[in-house]
């Protein structure tokens, strides 16, 4: 009789890892991308791919997921679709096309304290003094970040960093209404990316930015596709996946934390920007932020 293997459950963090390693990719993605091409068609190429896997992934799932379809209303697709992808990617882009990849990434990673920060007055969750101190610290890391300055010369644009800490609330806000939304988390990915890339060709027909969507160059293409397939969407799903299968949020959930790390190391290498002492820093302080945070969460 085959005996059943009783060691540690690796499947589970095999799927996180996954998700952490595509993540961690994004920053250098946008910023490679955005040599040949602008924010808008960035966004409206990466959505339209993200879209079509998210929704061809839902109908190779079969029947249970049209089940399900009823539980999500048009009205909350139609929110969380002006605020991802349409607002969130659009203000990120305009960030990461005028701040260096790492500054921008280390921003961007605020979200969760900007998560813990809203979910007061709009989850009714409580706060707690270890917590609001957390949160300070976090800050702490972003004031750190401007006082260092430009890591690869030049002024570094507070403007711009200014988008990059409100495309946290605007990712924080998703977030909120992704947690109160009833159904299946892919279905509801699904229907929000078809209203923002609705969202996104209203914008681009008024503005006059989709004239150009017809001459792209092949680089941008690619890196549009691959924005779309593995920071958009299907990251999602994996990374859902893997929570689904351990045994506790804990399991895999920590892994999340080796994300910006590793985007630092992708920066460095795959873009060239020289990492500054002064972006570590800043990154710690935010990690050391985000782990007291969550240690200070009640039950």
């Amino acid at each position: 009789m085959r005996r059943q293997w009783k060691g540690p459950k690796i499947k589970p963090r095999i799927l996180a890892l996954t998700a952490v390693i595509f993540w961690s990719t994004a920053a250098t993605a946008f910023k490679l991308t955005l040599r040949w091409m602008t924010p808008y068609q960035l966004v409206l190429l990466a959505a339209a791919v993200s879209m079509a896997v998210l929704w061809t992934m839902i109908l190779f799932r079969g029947k249970r997921e049209k089940e399900q379809n009823t539980r999500c209303t048009l009205v909350s697709s139609a929110v969380r679709g002006l605020l991802n992808p349409f607002l969130y990617y659009l203000i990120l882009l305009e960030a990461y096309n005028e701040l260096p990849a790492q500054i921008a990434m280390v921003i961007n990673y605020l979200w969760p304290v900007v998560l813990m920060i809203l979910s007061a007055p709009l989850l009714k969750q409580r706060i707690t003094m270890k917590m609001a101190a957390a949160s300070g610290i976090s800050f702490c890391g972003i004031g750190v970040l401007a006082l260092g300055g430009n890591p690869v010369g030049g002024q570094l644009s507070l403007s711009a960093m200014g988008l990059a800490l409100l495309s946290t609330v605007i990712w924080a806000l998703f977030w909120i209404l992704s947690i109160r939304a009833k159904g299946d988390i892919v279905r509801n990915l699904a229907e929000s990316f078809v209203f923002g890339f609705i969202y996104l060709v209203i914008y681009g027909a008024v503005s006059g930015k989709i004239a150009g969507i017809c001459s792209l160059d092949f680089q941008g293409v690619i890196g549009s596709v691959y924005i779309g397939l593995f920071e958009m969407g299907i990251t999602f799903v994996i990374w859902h996946k893997a929570l689904e299968l351990a045994d506790t949020t804990a399991e895999v959930g920590n892994l999340i934390y080796l994300t910006p790390f590793l985007a630092l190391v992708f920066i460095g290498t795959a873009v060239g920007e020289r990492i500054g002492l002064w972006t570590v820093a800043g990154l710690l302080l935010v990690i050391s932020g985000i782990v007291l945070q969550e240690m200070g969460k009640t039950k």
